[in-house]
Order: structure tokens, then sequence, then C-alpha cells
């Protein structure tokens, strides 16, 4: 699907690592040279033409983004380096001065290392607590297991929509709904959800979202944090300078600028933003719905295929995502990935920042392949052909 809008797969790579960053359509190396040689002004701070180009530009961004997740207002959407960033943004921008001592935060072994140490963190800062919803027997999150976690000190719960190896789709809407019965305040790392799936914070009753441009063909260095309205007014920013005041005197009066300027301080990723709208605009086109459905197919192709091969370890058959994580017995993952690298074969070995889930799958490092749309049945053929080598582990060794 898509794939001659790609430079890169004219090179012959086939390219499975896309739950790490997803490869880039020309548009956006076009949209961001564009801003660089022909209006390359600084955003939100001129009052002539290709200023004024660059500040509507890049809040035609935003409004993209409020749509793409059906957010009420684009006060809501704000864009920072990554999701990481974002999430750091809201933990220590919101939760650092709403939660107290002993106050619960629940979060699993499976969540990538920008959802869990920040809260170690805040437990070290002012005393929370960080305990862990239980996975089932397919490492996966269920209604039944985040109530039975849930105590009267639980105030917030933090999950990723996908996991980044499992690949398990939580029931985010289930969830959050019984959260909020209780009071408990929800964060949701999109990042491996929002570039494949129809997302409606709306709808989820979402508190926050945070998710990733690179991660769905847009460039790295912009991220998206959504805030519910509730509590656009509560968010202290956790970093300060240009673009995020509004006035400040010698005495040390100061006032700061409302959300979303609030937490843009400094000169952002502009040509990064800007390049990021058209590629939502490319996605558009595509259509999310689209892009879920091939990427499901595709799944279900690439298991049905790899699980015939002897000596395969795989983790998450049943994962409705785009993720597979597997090991074969014998090969070392990082070694297993290196072999593949031989045939222009690119997956992500080792604990993919998920250092703690090693306690739920047995096993600190695994192989990782992890689909989007511009993959192909006939590339999984060629990584099925490789892998069912009956002398791969004499060659690998």
């Amino acid at each position: 699907m898509n794939r001659e809008d790609f430079y890169i797969l004219k090179n012959g790579i086939i390219y499975f690592d896309n739950g790490a960053t997803t490869l880039k359509p020309y548009i956006l190396a076009e949209s961001i040279s564009d801003y660089y040689n022909n209006y390359s002004a600084n955003a939100h701070r001129g009052d002539y033409d290709i200023s004024l180009k660059v500040d509507s530009l890049y809040e035609n961004t935003r409004d993209l983004v409020k749509k793409l997740i059906n957010a009420k207002k684009s006060s809501q959407i704000v864009f920072t380096n990554n999701a990481t960033d974002a999430l750091n943004k809201i933990i220590f921008g919101y939760f650092k001065y709403n939660l107290n001592k002993n106050d619960e935060v629940l979060i699993t072994k499976s969540e990538h290392a920008s959802n869990i140490l920040p809260w170690f963190l805040l437990a070290n800062e002012i005393g929370i607590k960080v305990n862990y919803i239980k996975l089932n027997e397919n490492h996966e999150v269920t209604l039944e297991n985040v109530k039975k976690a849930i105590n009267n000190n639980t105030k917030v719960i933090s999950i990723a929509h996908i996991t980044n190896v499992v690949g398990d789709v939580r029931p985010i809407k289930e969830i959050i709904e019984y959260a909020h019965t209780k009071n408990i305040k929800v964060i949701i790392d999109g990042s491996q959800s929002v570039p494949h799936k129809k997302i409606d914070v709306n709808d989820l009753d979402m508190d926050f979202l945070a998710f990733s441009a690179h991660k769905m063909c847009g460039p790295t260095g912009v991220g998206v944090l959504y805030v519910k309205e509730d509590y656009m007014n509560d968010i202290k920013p956790i970093i300060v300078g240009g673009g995020m005041n509004s006035t400040f005197e010698y005495d040390g009066t100061y006032e700061y600028n409302e959300m979303p300027q609030l937490l843009e301080a400094g000169t952002p990723n502009i040509a990064g933003v800007i390049g990021f709208g058209s590629v939502l605009n490319y996605l558009n086109k595509i259509g999310i719905s689209n892009i879920e459905k091939y990427e499901k197919d595709l799944k279900k192709y690439a298991i049905s295929k790899l699980k015939t091969i002897p000596n395969i370890i795989i983790y998450n058959e049943k994962s409705e995502s785009g993720i597979i994580t597997f090991n074969m017995e014998g090969i070392f993952p990082q070694d297993l990935a290196i072999y593949l690298n031989k045939y222009n074969i690119c997956v992500r070995a080792g604990n993919h920042c998920a250092k703690i889930l090693k306690d739920e799958l047995g096993i600190k490092n695994t192989c990782r392949m992890s689909l989007y749309f511009y993959n192909t049945k006939e590339e999984i053929d060629k990584l099925y052909n490789v892998l069912s080598n009956p002398n791969i582990i004499n060659e690998i060794i």
C-alpha cells in the first residue's frame, strides 16, 4: 500500500521495525525543505508575510491533530518533542502538584520506560506508590484485573493503549469508564495506537493522551499531548521562557499564557510540525481505518507463516496489533537480528524499553517485527524463507 511514496524502499530494504519509528514519505522531506528554503521565519513572533505563513501552517497542523483524535478544541493539543516529553510534561506539570504521599499510581510491567521512570522519580520526590495491574496468561490487561488492582488510594492509571512488545490492545474505553466512577484519572500512551487505529478522545473520555509523530510517518522531534478541558487550567509548565509568557517585570512578577502556549516554551520544531501537517493530510487520504484493516490482515498472514517454522517461539500470537514478538530456540535475539540484516530485513532485538516485562515473559530479550501499511505479504514470505533455513543455527553460530 502506497510503497511508491517511500524512496527508501527502492533500496530493497524490508523494514519491520515500525514500532520504533516508521519510514517517511517523500512529502515530509519536501514540506520541511520548503519551509527552510522559502519561508524560514519563527513562529508566533513576526508581523511580516513569511512569519504569518509559518503561524498559519503551524496552527493548521494543530487543527489537523484535533480532527485526527476528535478533540473539542485546538487549545487542547500541545506540541512536544515526543511522547516521552509529553508524558513528562503532564506527570511533572500536573500530577506532581495533585498527588500526595501514599497516593497510588497503577501501571503494568509491559509499559515503555517513558511511562514508568517518571512515576518512579515522582515516587522518590513526593512519596507516591507505584503498583502494577496483573497481566493475564497472554500478558494482556483485562478490565477484571484493573478492578482487582484498584484500592482506596488509587488516584491514577497510566497505561499504553497498545504495548510495544506484547502488542495487546487494551480495553481502554471500559477501563476509563470504570476508573472515572472511582474518581481515578487515566493517562494513555498512544504511541503504538494513534498511528494504527482511529482514536476518539471524546468517545473514550480520555483525560490525557501522548503520542509521537515519528511513529506515524512524521518527523522525529515532534510529539503531541492531549489534555481534557477539565484540567487545562491546572497544569504548570516544567520549562519556562520565550513564547509561554504574556508579561514579566523587573520586580519578579510575571504572567503566563494559557494552553497550549503555556507548555510550548522556546522556539519549537517548526519545520517538523509543519511537515507533520503534510503527513497528516497524507494519512487522511489513505484512511486510518484502511490502515488498521490492512495491518490486521497482514498480521494474520505473518502469524500463519511464522508459526510453521520449527523452533520459533511467538510470544503474542493472539494480540490484535501489528506487533509480533518472537525468538528462535538456541539463537540469541541480537544474533538473529544481525543475521536477518544480511538479507536486508530489519527487525528490533532487545528489551524494547520494557525492561521489567521480563518478569512476565520469563525472558529478557526478544526479536520484534512491527508492521505498517507499506509492508507486504511478499516481504513476509522473504522473512519466512530466511527463518526456515534448516541450517540457520549453524550459519549464525
